[in-house]
């Protein structure tokens, strides 16, 4: 499989890598991108986890709230300008209070609902690419509700009200008052922002997540040459770890860098003197997953590693 200077470029941005490690990486496994993400992380070449979170896409994210539900939408645009302009900010702002209404996380289904003032949500953004002449796109959302209690929003370096780069919602499930849960919320909603959990429970984490991190885990035990049985438990012990870092309730609150997430609600309910369970969460960051365009630094790559 060939690859390319952008896949090194981007190999780099995702791993932190350095450039001639990326292109051997990318050499050793065909030009198996994720293959190669993987052999740099064995090595220890490699801090994913950390930089998993860069973004790669300009635009917005956009949060709301009514009674107990709550939803975040991306809106991605080709360039920072776009995300600041008014017409911009004013459709994510709409977009975000039409998706409340949607029984489902289908975008399609979104894009096909009423936009205020007439047409479709799909009518309006066709409408502002033409004007603004920049393609955009509605790419993901995700609603979260809760029977009792609240669902508090949050968004970091916003552009706007409830407009910004990182959207998070969180719900609280509890017959406590609004005004002990509401704080609560807030400070595990910049936790949240701050941590970026990969699910509620280390139960809910993705499988092929766990899969993967194991055979990391084994490269690494295997290049220490201890016995069978230490490296067996090495391994676990990787795996373990990596499941309570990335699990929002086994994470350690950031506010004191010493109490899991689990037992922060916990005690707050006990205080209240009513059970609060945190239901579900989202956390949206603007680009995350989305490959970024290929720039000038792409050729300086190219030269440098030989590859134009």
């Amino acid at each position: 499989m060939a690859y390319t200077a952008t896949d090194v470029k981007n190999l780099r941005e995702r791993t932190g890598a350095g450039m001639m490690d990326c292109k051997k990486a990318l050499d050793e496994s065909n030009g198996d991108f994720e293959a190669a993400v993987d052999a740099l992380r064995a090595k220890g070449l490699a801090a994913v986890a950390k930089k998993s979170s860069r973004t790669a896409a300009e635009g917005l994210v956009g949060v709301a709230v009514e009674g107990t539900k709550g939803v975040a939408v991306e809106v991605n645009s080709e360039t920072d300008f776009v995300a600041k302009n008014d017409q911009f900010q004013d459709f994510v702002r709409k977009t975000t209070q039409v998706a409340l209404g949607q029984s489902s996380d289908d975008v399609e289904a979104l894009k096909a609902a009423a936009y205020p003032g007439g047409g479709t949500v799909a009518d309006t953004l066709t409408a502002n690419v033409a004007t603004i002449g920049e393609n955009q796109q509605v790419r993901r959302m995700k609603t979260v509700s809760v029977a009792n209690g609240v669902v508090v929003p949050y968004m970091h370096n916003a552009a706007a009200p409830n407009l910004g780069k990182i959207g998070v919602l969180v719900a609280l499930e509890s017959e406590a008052p609004a005004a002990v849960l509401e704080p609560l919320g807030k400070q595990i909603a910049m936790h949240i922002a701050a941590a970026f959990p990969l699910a509620l429970s280390a139960d809910d984490l993705d499988p092929e997540l766990l899969a993967r991190e194991r055979k990391i885990a084994a490269e690494k035990a295997a290049e220490s040459g201890k016995p069978a049985e230490v490296q067996a438990k090495m391994v676990d012990g990787a795996v373990s770890k990596y499941a309570k870092e990335n699990a929002l309730l086994s994470q350690i609150f950031v506010m004191d860098n010493k109490t899991p997430i689990q037992q922060v609600v916990d005690q707050a309910g006990k205080e209240a003197g009513a059970k609060i369970v945190l239901k579900d969460y989202v956390r949206f960051q603007l680009g995350e997953g989305i490959e970024k365009e290929v720039s000038d630094f792409a050729a300086e790559v190219a030269a440098a590693a030989g590859l134009n």
